[in-house]
């Protein structure tokens, strides 16, 4: 009877809760965004790659006072930060340009040698009552010219430009050394003229001065001129020279350009 009981009362009791929904289908994964996000990060990864030498041009040279491991009290202070704004200034001791002197000019009888230096533009500069012992030494003279009358040891061009000289006699030598664009005229006699590192020097030689030795170095544009029937026949001086052996020694002469 109590099983009956149970039983029967069992069977009144109301059904179990019907089991849970079962899970929904996973998310959608898009493998194509994922697949374009990654190629765009390796492409650009490659590109900084490639440029080589030229990927460290956006870094800044750190000195050795301003690295931490050499400069231990940069560690206590904390890491610097250079200010973007901030302009270079030239240092105070930076070397600055220095005016050109200007020298003032000079004429004169010192000892033995007549100075003729620093003229500009002056087309009367004479030399009167020279001696036979006494030199003429010309510095620095630019679009000058110069007359030295009587007879005189020495004359020495240095340094000149557009410089014109005329003289009498001379017996020792002319020399024309470190200079452009020179007229040398020659009224009376002089045994030697020498032309070295001048571009341009033009002579003009007397009759009495016909047998003058020209010795010149490392020279351009020279010419000899010399009179014939009242006037001036020009004659270059040579540039070019060949070497060859002739068995005992070496001959040198000029040689001849062709057109």
């Amino acid at each position: 009877m109590s099983m009956r009981s149970v039983l029967t009362s069992g069977s009144c009791l109301s059904p179990p809760p019907p089991p849970p929904p079962p899970p929904g289908p996973p998310p959608i994964f898009d493998t194509e965004t994922v697949k374009d996000e990654g190629t765009a990060s390796r492409s650009a990864l490659f590109a900084q790659l490639n440029q080589g030498e030229a990927i460290t041009k956006g870094l800044r040279h750190v000195s050795d006072d301003q690295k931490t491991h050499k400069n231990p009290s940069l560690r206590a202070q904390g890491p610097s930060v250079r200010s973007p704004t901030k302009s270079h200034t030239p240092s105070p001791t930076s070397p600055k340009n220095s005016p050109q002197q200007s020298h003032a000019p000079v004429l004169e009888l010192e000892g033995k040698k007549w100075r003729v230096e620093y003229q500009e533009d002056k087309n009367d500069l004479v030399i009167n009552n020279t001696e036979l012992k006494q030199v003429a030494y010309i510095f620095k003279c630019n679009k000058s010219t110069l007359q030295i009358k009587g007879k005189i040891n020495s004359i020495t061009i240095d340094n000149c430009k557009k410089f014109g000289l005329v003289f009498d006699n001379v017996v020792g030598i002319v020399e024309v050394i470190n200079s452009r664009d020179i007229q040398i005229q020659v009224m009376g006699k002089v045994p030697t003229i020498s032309i070295n590192k001048t571009e341009g020097c033009h002579i003009y030689l007397s009759e009495e001065s016909l047998d003058c030795e020209i010795v010149s170095a490392k020279s351009s544009e020279m010419n000899i001129l010399i009179p014939q029937d009242g006037d001036y026949k020009e004659f270059p001086v040579p540039e070019q020279f060949k070497t060859a052996w002739d068995g005992s020694k070496l001959v040198t002469e000029p040689a001849e350009i062709v057109g």
